[in-house]
This record gives structure tokens, sequence and C-alpha cells, in this order.
């Protein structure tokens, strides 16, 4: 990336001493050209998609808590979380897994809940669930906040038939058994199931198979998810871990012509090491960069992956499905090791900015993400502690950076000075920018460097008599590990941006250190 100033930046010893040295620094230049008079693809609002697994504190308490809860909830679903997660125009959503979903056998979780048996969830801690959130419920969540389903069936110790019968059940409106077993159990009509993956971590988890393996046993599977009269479903293949590119050559070559959408799974680890992943919260700044230089990988793997697709599939009709991402660290102190609970701090919000903007970028091939996960879980959009919630940052990213979702993609190039610690530099600033079916033009602009300012000059051509005004909003906080508690949930939330200014065709934005902004012009 071409650098225009290059600072010498003092790499610090710990990120909450940033602030002091903030107004030591001279702002950093950085230019954005970007293209309103061309178009690129649209992006899809899957995009903005979410994961809820049933793991920890994910699904039971943090969005099922029953009837019965002193928790204000609808049908057993808490009203405090379908609300939050309204407000983020959450387009679809995962489930059941993950991991689990290779051994979640659906006719546990329908019918009277005091008569459904209960499993023992092996993958993430052996607690013991009661089954209660099932099909309906899950259904029902749905409906609440809005989202398309994405259901995610059992290959690895499940059925043709099992997962044939319950796309029967969830999707029929014939006079049949497994329709009329929906009907018995509550639901008369079926309900709209656009997106079906057939198997989960197939590698891994979900049964240790080979790529060859895998592509035969989809191709099985998958000729028995059936369409029924008034639904389509879209049909999502397991893909790669990370940077397995032979997985992705073999399932392209062997079954491409069977599915809609081939998944990827990339997480972000601080340290690179599985066994010592790294604190959410107790970090200096060497340990920052690291991590962001580990979530920028993302950009690469989308590339690669991207071009084995296209050798296959040149007219890009089979989207790419990152249905698990996000940053993945140790779990908090003092939490169960297998609810893999986690804080989310300034950082996490910087990392979810960068992998939007990234998306965007890829927006020919990308056709949705599911962050991992929605409520208490990883990079959680949510954390719940009995009836108390709170947002964390990485929620208040995705709700400003809604506006993209749907929009048409602009061109842009990016001049941007590095920043760097600890012998590792990363571009400091990162942009996107799209425009809606209104015409408002819609910038995202990140700054990673913790230390410094950087003034961003964006160029926009094509832009003439159009918008004439400029709003904003902005994300940081005191420290980059600054994060939102329980006893103060407000430390790390947006605040009205204004200091942008527009003459002309040109917009001048002063952008603070380890900030994100989104600004319409309109």
């Amino acid at each position: 990336m071409k650098t225009h100033t290059r600072i010498a930046l003092t790499c610090l010893a710990l990120a909450a001493i940033a602030p002091a040295l903030q107004a030591q620094n001279t702002a950093q230049t950085a230019t954005v050209m970007i293209r309103a008079d061309q178009s690129g693809p649209v992006i899809n609002r899957n995009i903005y998609g979410h994961f809820a697994e049933h793991l920890g504190r994910c699904i039971y308490e943090g969005i099922w808590v029953g009837e019965d809860s002193p928790i204000p909830n609808t049908r057993g679903i808490r009203n405090d979380v379908t609300a939050a997660l309204r407000d983020l125009d959450i387009p679809v959503l995962r489930w059941p897994g993950g991991c689990f979903a290779d051994e979640y056998h659906w006719r546990d979780g329908i019918g009277p809940r005091e008569k459904r048996p209960a499993m023992i969830n092996t993958h993430w801690g052996g607690v013991v669930e009661n089954n209660h959130f099932g099909t309906h419920e899950f259904m029902d969540l749905c409906e609440q906040i809005g989202a398309a389903p994405y259901v995610c069936g059992n290959v690895g110790s499940g059925s043709v038939q099992e997962m044939m019968e319950w796309v029967e059940y969830m999707t029929s409106g014939a006079d049949s058994p497994m329709a009329n077993l929906r009907r018995a159990n509550g639901r008369d009509q079926p309900w709209k199931l656009p997106y079906f993956g057939v198997g989960n971590e197939s590698w891994g988890c979900g049964g240790n198979m080979t790529p060859e393996f895998y592509a035969d046993n989809y191709k099985r599977y998958n000729t028995f998810v059936k369409n029924y009269p008034g639904n389509r479903i879209y049909r999502i293949a397991c893909g790669s871990n990370g940077g397995d590119f032979n997985w992705t050559e073999i399932l392209m070559k062997n079954a491409g012509r069977r599915m809609d959408g081939l998944s990827l799974h990339y997480y972000t680890l601080p340290t690179d090491n599985w066994q010592k992943k790294g604190s959410a919260t107790d970090f200096d700044e060497a340990a920052y960069i690291a991590t962001l230089v580990n979530t920028l990988r993302m950009d690469g793997l989308i590339t690669r992956h991207g071009a084995i697709m296209d050798k296959y599939d040149p007219g890009k009709k089979t989207g790419m499905i990152i249905d698990e991402w996000g940053i993945w660290t140790d779990p908090e102190p003092g939490s169960t090791p297998g609810f893999l609970y986690q804080q989310n701090s300034l950082r996490d919000a910087i990392i979810a900015a960068l992998n939007f903007n990234i998306f965007h970028a890829h927006a020919d091939r990308v056709a949705m993400t599911n962050i991992a996960q929605t409520i208490n879980v990883l990079q959680a959009m949510i954390l719940t502690d009995k009836e108390k919630m709170l947002l964390t940052p990485t929620y208040h990213v995705f709700n400003m950076y809604k506006a993209h979702q749907n929009a048409t993609a602009l061109p842009l190039a990016l001049s941007t000075p590095d920043y760097e610690c600890a012998g590792k530099k990363i571009p400091a600033v990162s942009a996107t920018a799209s425009r809606d079916k209104n015409g408002r033009l819609h910038i995202s602009l990140v700054n990673t460097n913790p230390n410094a300012p950087a003034t961003v000059r964006c160029d926009i051509a094509g832009l003439g008599t159009g918008p004439k005004r400029v709003s904003g909003r902005m994300l940081t906080a005191p420290a980059i590990n600054s994060v939102n508690t329980f006893d103060a949930p407000h430390t790390v939330e947006p605040e009205i941006f204004s200091e942008a200014t527009l003459s002309g065709e040109t917009l001048t934005v002063p952008l603070p250190a380890k900030a994100i902004v989104t600004l319409t012009l309109e």
C-alpha cells in the first residue's frame, strides 16, 4: 500500500497510556479517492449476519429464559435482547451450530417441553441441555427480530432421512406426516427457510472427513434437502478451515454445481496459538498490533479461496459464506472454560470494522457472513448477567455500519501511512464507501493507530451538485482495551461526529486515534 507519510512511532508498553501521548503526535495524512460516478457490486445485507450456537450462555440465559422467568420475555425469549437485536437490522441468524449442529437431533427439540429428552452437549462444557429451545423457539426468535433463519443440518451423526424430514417439517404445507406433526405441535403454516447448511466443519468436529469424502456426502445429503412449494432453499456446503485451499479446490471440482454457497471459517487469534490465545482485556500495544495483523489475513484468504472458486464458477453464482469469524481469546478468568465467554473491547470493535471493510471490497463473491457469536460467547453483540444486559463495542460497530446493507459498493483508492509497532506494521487507515437506494453516500473510516490522529482527505469523483450535508457517528474510547461492564455499560459507545467538512467534491475528516467513524452525505 502506497505511503504518503511515515511517522516513527514509539511502541507503548501499555495501551492505557496511549491517550497521554496522543496529543504529542502530529496528525498523519491519508487520502481516499472515491468514485461516486461508478458502481461496484451490491453489498449483500447478509454480510451482517449472526451466529447463535448452543454453547455456554448464548441460547440458555442469553436468549431463552423460559416463560416463567421473572426476566420480561415473550414466549420464553427475553425482551431486552430481542429489542437490541431488532435495532441492528439483523438479516440472517445461523443455528444450532457450530460443532453442536452435528450432534443435534431435531426431534428432541419439538413437542411439549416437559416431555423433551435431555442431551449432553459434549463439545461445550459437557452440560446437560433440556432441549427447551428447539425448532419452534428458534423460528419464533427469527420472527421476533426480523431475521431470516439459516439452519445447519446434522451430517456428522445424523441420517439422510433425519435431515430430509426436518426440512419437510419446517417447510412443507402438504397433508404429509412431518407437516402434520408440525401442526400437532402448534404451527399450522410452514415457515420460510431460505438458508440451509449441509453439515458444519466436516473436516473437524463434524466428522474429521477428507474433502473427497465430504463432497460425496454433501451430494448425497443435499439430494434430499427438498424445495417444497412456496420455499426455495439456498444450500450451503461446508467449506475450508482458514487456509486449507485444497478443500475448496476439491469441493468446487466435485460438488460445485450442486451448491449455492461454500463456507469459510477463520478466527482472529491474538497469538496464533490455540492453546494460549491471549487475553481479551489484559494486552499491550504489541499484542494489539499482532491481533490486527492476524485479522487482516482475512483479505488474503478471501482472495485465494475466491480465485479457486472463480476457476470453477467464473460467473460467481456460488457465494462465499464466511459463517464463522471474529476474535477468539482465552475465556474470562473465573468463567467456565468450555463456555467461551470473553469480554469485548475497543480492539474488538476495530477488528469488526476492518473485517467489514474487507467484506465490502469482495462483495462480488462474499454473499453472507455470520459473526461468532450473538450473545455471551466469543465476539458477542450482547452480554447478560441474569436480568442485566449490556451492548458491546462490537454491537455498536454493527449498528454504525448497517447503512451499508444492500447499498452499492463504490470503487475507491486509498493512500495511507503505516502504523508500526514491535516490528510489525499495518495500514493506519482503512476505508469503505457505498451508495444506498436513496442516493445517499456512506463512508466508513478506521484509524488503527492508537497514538496518532489522522487527517483523511476524501476526493469524491462525480459528487457534483449532489450531497450538501454530512453527518456522522464515531466510536472510540480512552484505551484500546476499554470495555463496557455491568457497572459501567456506556464506556464504549458511539457519539455524534460533526468535525467532517465538505467543500465541493472534497470531504476532510479529522480522524482521532483508535477510532471508527461512519459518515452519511445527503
